[in-house]
């Protein structure tokens, strides 16, 4: 910042007058960054925002959701697959989803910490090509079973209705709440 006026007070002249006008210079010079502070607390809250909501769906979807896979989804399929090759077929999509699982699961294991920080609002250093890297990895992931195994579980649990219903009656019992014991 500019000298204050009062220390390029000198006899004659304009001196004073223009140490004044310096330190104004440097006034608003410093204050440019200060009219940046609204929009920086926008961008904080937001990210607070976006790690909370990404802490909820790991925590809460995510990772509830690959465990209703393995322990219900995939077992009925394989159960009702045909022996033989269908099986074959399902168990190696079984074993490839299962293994894309736990890469992903490994991946947000090593992000969680940082994504907690900065819903604290903490300062950290998340790289972009990790988090890069675990949303594409999901993406690929969702496609396969988007693409591949689901059209084929609905193929093979949709040719007997028993089947299709159990499962639905498994995933309901998995979720329902347990009933209160009343003391």
């Amino acid at each position: 910042m500019a000298v204050h006026p009062a220390s390029s007070i000198l006899p004659g002249g304009a001196a004073p007058v223009q140490g004044f006008s310096e330190c104004h210079a440097g006034i608003l010079a410093a204050l440019a960054p200060f009219e940046q502070l609204p929009a920086l607390a926008a961008a904080a809250a937001r990210l607070r925002e976006v790690a909370g909501a990404v802490l909820a769906l790991f925590d809460g979807v995510v990772l509830e959701h690959h465990a209703d896979e393995e322990a219900e989804l995939f077992p009925a399929v394989l159960r009702s697959a045909a022996p033989g090759a269908e099986r074959a077929a399902v168990q190696a999509l079984v074993d490839q989803l299962g293994a894309e699982h736990r890469a992903i699961e490994e991946g947000w294991k090593q992000l969680r910490p940082l994504v907690r920080r900065a819903a604290a609002g903490e300062p950290v250093g998340l790289e972009e090509k990790a988090v890069a890297s675990l949303v594409a990895a999901y993406r690929r992931h969702a496609a396969l079973e988007e693409r591949e195994f689901l059209p084929l579980a609905r193929e093979i649990l949709g040719r007997n209705g028993n089947h299709m219903d159990a499962l639905g009656l498994s995933l309901h019992l998995r979720h329902a709440p347990l009933p209160r014991a009343h003391v």
